[in-house]
């Protein structure tokens, strides 16, 4: 493909997207350009693939064919952002966002909206866009989108990721065309390094500076890897990129191949992301396809291709050296650095690692400069940030916010609040690499040095919200569970600190604990940190340090009270009914699976507590509320 070739796509079908980046009047008058009346987008990520988004849009071909409309066209994008009101469709130029959609729901937006003078179907709305006057507002004014800053996001919800035309009129090769034809290596490198973009995989290394380092580094030849191995429980946010704008990182890694004299690039993936490695490989076909990866590109000279690796899901590999081991095809291990990747990586060759939002950052970069980018966030944590919102929160989804907003804004604004009338008590940041941040530093602003400085940290970008019902402990030791099971072995205080600082937590929770126990988690935490071979085992005791700097007082009432503040230690919990509420419905006794609960009808019940086994049945069939759990 020529340069004119891409300019040429880029024009025929940029009207097209625009259409979806605008809404009402502006929207109509595009809309009748583009061939297309409306234009219906539906959600085809994996949030609301799950939530059966593909029922919904074989429905809604098939509801456009029986009403003879052949003026709309029917677009299966990548994620919207508000997860939690899948399957979502949205109509434009109209904007109407359409939530928890069926294939009922589907019937009647085409009999009464898609056909010609149709109407908005209000009741269908997602409720956020309909005022209490009844006037619908477009969605990017609702409190969950209004603070948002959409930049690694940019081309989710908008763009059909099969199709490489409508990414090429989104904004996707448009980088990679200018750098090829406009700069030299080192301006690329300079543009990084002025852009301050640090890498969003955990660390927040200045990704200028690791181009830099490569680009300086010798060698026959060189690497540019992708990491897509997002394995941090609740975490999501490169897998909806790559399901929703593959194309950009593709671009991305061709623009740093150029920029460090790489000529062959690795996506590392997780198998069980199905629907982001089927997009991904579908991407590179087409790439190769139009000439923007393979030989010759846009007939520059310069080589460049991309393969994809496979994960088998081991979160160890998500360590930079531990993935460029496990493309090698060996056990996915940790190595000691120095020597850095940049110098030493891949194949014993210099290579830099990025992960997908990372590279989702460079095109904007490119496009718009450096001083742009960089007067985004704030001074030492530029542009913004991925995050990947759930846990006991309204609006559970995936969020694009500048960096130095507030936790609070994240929280309460943009999350809606907690549900049920329960009250905020943390929110659990950076995976099982984190910690918690306490509701006391709710106005705590997001950004790389102000999470370190309060005992947590940015990592990939998941942000579990907790409310009053959670138990520290319990969390603490959830995280352990987790990073104990996925150790590789290989160094010491890793293999066997996670297991042991597992044992102590367990024994608290189950209330054997004693007080010296929480002098030895701390001395083997700062242990672990210090003399783990990898960011693994140097960080997982995070979690615990923060739960026990923040929420001590629950770890005391464990050992020394034997019980647990928020009801959810079940060794620790005893189950008893008001004699004064019971009714004696026998509901109770009824459902009780061990025989624990006696007594007659209309007289009230007894729980025998040393046949009860803690299920917490007699609870949830109560309706008189007369089952207490302490």
């Amino acid at each position: 493909m020529t340069i004119n070739e891409l300019d040429a796509i880029r024009k025929c079908k940029e009207d097209l997207i625009r259409v979806r980046r605008v809404v009402r009047e502006e929207g109509e008058k595009l809309a009748a350009k583009t061939g297309y009346r409306k234009q219906v987008l539906v959600c085809g990520g994996t949030g609301c693939t799950s939530s059966h988004s593909m029922q919904v849009i074989e429905q809604l071909e098939k509801s456009l064919k029986e009403l003879k409309i052949k003026d709309i066209l029917v677009v299966k994008t990548g994620c919207f952002g508000l997860c939690a009101l899948g399957p979502i469709m949205i109509v434009y130029p109209e904007g109407a966002f359409y939530a928890q959609m069926t294939p009922e729901h589907v019937k009647t937006v085409a009999e009464k909206h898609l056909v010609k003078g149709g109407e908005i179907v209000k009741e269908l709305l997602y409720q956020g866009t309909v005022t209490k006057s009844g006037e619908i507002i477009p969605f990017a004014q609702t409190p969950f989108y209004k603070k948002q800053m959409r930049i690694a996001l940019r081309n989710c919800g908008v763009v059909a990721p099969e199709d490489i035309e409508e990414a090429i009129a989104a904004g996707d090769y448009a980088a990679l065309e200018k750098v090829l034809t406009s700069m030299t290596p080192d301006d690329v490198v300079n543009e990084m390094l002025a852009s301050g973009l640090r890498g969003r995989g955990g660390a927040g290394f200045p990704t200028g500076r690791k181009w830099a380092f490569a680009k300086a580094s010798q060698g026959d030849e060189k690497y540019v890897c992708c990491n897509a191995d997002e394995g941090d429980p609740g975490a999501f946010m490169d897998r909806s990129v790559l399901e929703g704008d593959p194309h950009c990182v593709l671009e991305a890694m061709t623009i740093a191949g150029f920029a460090i004299g790489s000529h062959h690039g690795f996506i590392y993936v997780r198998a069980e992301y199905p629907i982001a490695v089927q997009r991904l490989r579908i991407a590179i076909a087409q790439a190769r396809e139009y000439g923007l990866l393979g030989k010759n590109i846009l007939g520059s000279g310069f080589d460049f291709d991309i393969e994809i690796r496979l994960g088998a899901g081991a979160f160890v590999c998500g360590e930079e050296t531990a993935l460029m081991t496990s493309i090698e095809g060996h056990r996915g291990e940790p190595r000691p650095r120095p020597p850095f990747p940049a110098v030493k990586g891949l194949f014993g060759k210099p290579t830099i690692l990025n992960n997908v939002e990372t590279w989702a950052n460079v095109n904007p970069i490119i496009m718009n400069g450096a001083a742009w980018f960089s007067s985004i966030g704030t001074s030492t944590s530029s542009g913004t940030k991925v995050f990947a919102l759930g846990g006991k929160i309204t609006n559970v989804g995936l969020v694009e916010v500048p960096m130095g907003t507030t936790l609070r804004e994240i929280v309460e604004e943009i999350g809606g609040g907690i549900p049920n009338g329960k009250k905020f008590k943390a929110a659990q940041t950076g995976g099982p690499s984190g910690g918690c941040i306490p509701a006391e530093c709710i106005d705590t602003p997001i950004d790389y040095d102000s999470l370190l400085a309060i005992g947590s940290m940015m990592g990939s970008g998941g942000m579990i919200i907790l409310d009053e019902d959670t138990c520290m402990v319990d969390i603490s030791k959830f995280y352990l569970e987790f990073t104990a099971d996925e150790s590789c072995g290989k160094c010491t205080p890793c293999r066997i600190g996670t297991k042991r600082l597992l044992q102590l937590l367990t024994k608290i929770t189950e209330g054997k604990g004693e007080m010296e126990d929480l002098v030895k988690i701390e001395e083997l935490a700062n242990h672990m940190k210090q003399s783990s071979l990898c960011a693994l085992g140097q960080s997982a005791p995070n979690p615990v340090l923060s739960t026990m700097r923040y929420f001590k007082d629950e770890y005391v009432a464990h050992i020394r009270k034997k019980t647990c503040p928020a009801g959810v230690c079940k060794a620790l919990l005893s189950y008893y009914i008001d004699p004064d509420k019971c009714k004696g419905c026998t509901l109770c006794a009824r459902n009780c699976p061990v025989k624990a609960i006696s007594g007659s009808i209309k007289t009230p019940h007894i729980i025998d507590k040393t046949k009860c086994v803690k299920c917490g049945l007699c609870i949830a069939n109560c309706k008189f509320n007369a089952v207490v759990r302490k």
